[in-house]
């Protein structure tokens, strides 16, 4: 008498993949496949990216990774749009990949924070300016200079008041929208210094006496 259960359970004992139908078999062996070849890479030092606050890579929005505000981007109006409101605006160029722009990314959150009411900020990824032979005042691509990160403030009748490149200091953008919105100068109001809120970020508090 044929008996299917002895057969069973030596096919099971040999190779216990041999009763599963083919297709589970070959995801098994695909997937048994990549962990074989990912073992192999890490042996054979093999050397893996890694995005980071110090380096040039890219790892994403900057502004979600780096200053937890990922609101900023994309602009929510254009600069024609934002040049036409009765109030201040703020130019900001970046890439994603710089780490210069990754450790700036915290300046222009702060901004937000204490600006973000009352004035419109245009975050641009400069790789997303169409490349043209000239531009119009309305557009970003007129103030760009080349170089990231860099600022372009504009006062509520559209004037540039600050066009720098580098990392500009948040006080320095503090003084001037103080100027514009006729806000006591820095030197009359509450003293603030930074704390640290973690290793990336840190937020403007009264000075402790």
């Amino acid at each position: 008498m044929f008996d299917c259960i002895s057969v069973v359970n030596r096919l099971s004992a040999l190779n216990p993949l041999a009763i599963l139908p083919s297709s589970v078999r070959r995801f098994y062996q695909l997937t048994l496949g990549l962990v074989l070849v990912g073992l192999l890479v890490g042996w054979a030092g093999v050397p893996i990216a890694h995005a980071g606050l110090t380096d040039d890579h890219y790892d994403g929005n900057m502004f979600a990774l780096y200053a937890g505000n990922g609101s900023i981007v994309p602009p929510r109006i254009t600069l024609a749009q934002a040049l036409a409101r009765p109030n201040p605006t703020m130019l900001f160029f970046y890439v994603d990949d710089s780490q210069d722009c990754k450790q700036y990314s915290t300046v222009m959150s702060r901004v937000d924070a204490f600006y973000g009411r009352a004035i419109d900020i245009i975050a641009l990824n400069v790789d997303t300016i169409p490349v043209k032979a000239s531009y119009e005042p309305t557009e970003a691509g007129y103030y760009l200079s080349g170089y990231v990160p860099q600022v372009v403030l504009f006062d509520q009748s559209s004037n540039v008041v600050l066009n720098e490149r580098g990392a500009v200091p948040y006080e320095k953008m503090d003084d001037i929208l103080r100027e514009l919105f006729d806000l006591l100068p820095r030197s009359q109001s509450e003293e603030l210094k930074r704390r640290p809120i973690n290793e990336i970020n840190t937020e403007l508090v009264p000075q402790t006496k």
